[in-house]
């Protein structure tokens, strides 16, 4: 099926390029231009995101606890 008329890409593309190791919208943009002349793929776009697992922004939705890196502050001493 075509998702994005505009580029002419249907969902084995995108399927295809999160196999490949995309893991976010931005990734499928740069690879498959979707989303960037009209825009009305946008939400199918990003649901099919949501159904592998992965959000729009790349995180995982499939139950696994991410663990978070810790913020570290340091502090400035000029010199």
């Amino acid at each position: 099926m075509i998702v994005c008329v505009c580029k002419s890409v249907s969902d084995r593309h995108i399927h295809g390029a999160i196999r490949e190791g995309a893991e976010s919208f931005e990734e499928l943009q740069f690879e498959l231009g979707v989303s960037l002349c009209c825009g009305k793929c946008e939400g199918h776009v990003r649901g099919m995101l949501e159904e592998s697992g992965l959000c729009a922004t790349g995180c995982l939705h499939k139950g696994e606890a991410v663990a978070s890196a810790p913020i570290q502050f340091y502090e400035r001493v000029a010199a």
